[in-house]
């Protein structure tokens, strides 16, 4: 695969489907697979599990290598680098927000009176 700006639309896009999801999962957790590795778990045909790889494989999170017959995928290095960084970003401005949220609300509230 030619090397390609992985477009952060494109990994969400691809992301939003459980089968996709779960595809990615375990090749994160085992590794290269063969197409048919792919497909063992899930009650969906070949060609389906084939156009989910297409999707993944053009959102830049998969790469694809043929040996003789055998057709093998796994994640493509640093393919969620874009993903983590957008929800990092995201994770900082929303704890900023609320820990300031947080500090107007007790500003706010009037102090009760011990008696």
């Amino acid at each position: 695969m030619e090397a390609r700006a992985i477009l952060l639309d494109d990994v969400f896009a691809a992301l939003a489907d459980p089968t996709r999801r779960a595809i990615i999962e375990r090749l994160l957790d085992v590794g290269e697979l063969s197409v048919g590795e792919v497909a063992a778990p899930f009650d969906i045909s070949v060609p389906a599990i084939s156009r989910h790889l297409q999707v993944l494989e053009q959102a830049g999170l998969i790469e694809r290598r043929v040996e003789r017959q055998w057709r093998y995928v796994r994640m493509r290095a640093g393919a969620l680098t874009s993903a983590e960084t957008w929800l990092s970003r995201q994770r900082r401005h929303w704890t900023s927000a609320l820990d300031r949220l947080e500090a107007l609300a007790a500003a706010q509230t009037p102090r009760r009176k011990k008696s």
